[in-house]
């Protein structure tokens, strides 16, 4: 599978310089949920005010689009790069900031296309993304890499330490699930970030239990724990466990608003029907359908799991300013 390039590489230039703060999110293996976790801190950071992009640099999985709801958008260009693709624009009545993300799914000519790629074409096209996407004015710039530690990897951690300004790269949070084999894959992926210097802000532990749609309990499934001891193993902050919301899904696939039954509690907050979380309507006084990337963080706020990663989000903040003090 063949993708044009839009535009030459700038070779040795990032065209990050008015991002802030840049995390890699990442994770020891695939089907753990990365790519939701990207989105969901992105959503977070985004209604907490701080304008956000995702780069999607998983080149052979490129989830983001379908998780944002934009899988039909495509890539403009602008003179000196490539433009990223909005989800929302800022919203100064609400305090929500802009959102926007680049991925190449956006350059697929069908979203079932196989990106059949050897490492040095994944290498050059990660430092295209690096060089060539205007981001402008931006918070954060979110990475969501690869599973494991391929070339992808190397490639983002060599440009970043070449070419990102002092500090900008402010670390990674690192995403695993409870079970035996995923922690053993995330000791590697720390051991990896301590290979190439890049601080970690921090282990998620994602499909920590299971949200039951029709009852008020959140059950444990797959066990708990694993991504704790793993970082306390190695002396990293844990930022919190995420469970199985099947929602969000519904919210990410279909656009439907979640609600939940009377007596759901999240992070000590009802959000049941008859709680806070009788959902909200538009101005008409009727309930918007289907995917619609402008109304998915509204939507969103909505969903149990945002009450679980707003204060994980929180933790991330804390850790990066922390680190630019």
């Amino acid at each position: 599978m063949k993708v044009p390039s839009l535009i030459a590489p700038r070779s040795n230039i990032m065209s990050t310089a008015k991002v802030k703060h840049i995390i890699l999110v990442l994770s020891g293996k695939g089907g753990v949920g990365k790519s939701s976790v990207t989105t969901q801190l992105a959503l977070c950071l985004s209604l907490a005010g701080h304008s956000v992009g995702i780069l999607d640099a998983d080149l052979t999985g490129p989830n983001i689009p379908r998780m944002l709801a934009i899988e039909e958008a495509k890539v403009r260009q602008a003179p000196g790069g490539w433009l990223p693709v909005p989800v929302h624009d800022a919203d100064p009545d609400t305090g929500k900031a802009s959102l926007r993300a680049m991925s190449l799914g956006f350059m697929l000519r069908d979203r079932g296309d196989a990106v059949v790629w050897r490492g040095p074409k994944k290498t050059a096209m990660i430092r295209q993304f690096l060089s060539d996407v205007l981001w402008g004015e931006t918070d954060y710039l979110l990475i969501d890499s690869p599973p494991g530690t391929s070339d992808e990897h190397i490639s983002l951690a060599e440009t970043l330490a070449q070419n990102a300004l002092p500090g900008q790269v402010a670390g990674a949070v690192v995403v695993t699930t409870p079970q035996a084999m995923s922690t053993q894959d995330v000791r590697k992926e720390l051991n990896f970030c301590t290979a190439t210097g890049i601080k970690v802000l921090g282990v998620v532990e994602n499909m920590s239990g299971f949200v039951c749609e029709n009852c008020a309990d959140c059950m444990d499934l797959f066990g708990s724990g694993g991504g704790k001891e793993t970082a306390e193993a190695f002396n990293v902050p844990f930022l919190g466990s995420v469970p199985i919301d099947p929602q969000f899904g519904e919210l990410v696939e279909s656009g439907r608003r979640p609600r939940y039954p009377a007596g759901t509690v999240a992070n000590g907050q009802d959000i049941g029907v008859n709680g806070n979380g009788e959902a909200s309507t538009t101005e008409s006084g009727a309930e918007e359908e289907g995917r619609n990337p402008a109304l998915l963080a509204e939507r969103y706020k909505d969903c149990y799991l945002y009450h679980v990663l707003k204060p994980i989000t929180e933790k991330v903040i804390e850790n990066v300013e922390a680190g630019v003090r």
